[in-house]
């Protein structure tokens, strides 16, 4: 464990938030241009990752959208026809999220996007600093993980 300065620490959080908001902000800015919102991108990916079949409470606490603002959402992109729902076979009332042909393409250009992005806001980061950033994220989230 490194030495630990309680200066520097309470910057940290307020600094990681105001950063979380402006990244998202610059992902929603150059996204735009391509016709995608931050919902959609974000649904879209986070169907992407964890998969076809989960429930929409399962992607809303995933995408941090709540239960309506997701249904809307599916209802667009059910129309653009990159999203498939399917009813649960042992519950009616549940259904289940597919990414269409189509909606794996959207991911696969969001990810090309997204890439892009990303190289050009870390291009001042090497890969030792990258690599102390994402070991600093593991120790919050499991410490935050930990107190829930």
């Amino acid at each position: 464990m490194g030495t630990r300065s309680s200066e520097h620490h309470r910057h940290i959080g307020i600094r990681l938030v105001g950063l979380a908001r402006r990244w998202r902000q610059a992902l929603d800015a150059r996204l735009s241009s391509a016709g995608l919102s931050d919902a959609t991108w974000s649904a879209l990916v986070h169907l992407h990752e964890l998969g076809d079949g989960i429930s929409q409470s399962q992607l809303a606490a995933a995408a941090g959208l709540d239960g309506s603002s997701l249904v809307r959402l599916l209802d667009i992109l059910a129309q653009h026809e990159l999203v498939e729902r399917r009813p649960h076979e042992g519950d009616r009332r549940v259904k289940l999220l597919y990414l269409t042909p189509a909606g794996r393409r959207a991911v696969a250009s969001i990810r090309k996007r997204l890439a892009a992005i990303e190289d050009e806001l870390l291009a001042d980061i090497g890969d030792e600093d990258a690599r102390a950033l994402l070991r600093a994220f593991e120790k919050i989230e499991s410490r935050i993980a930990a107190s829930n």
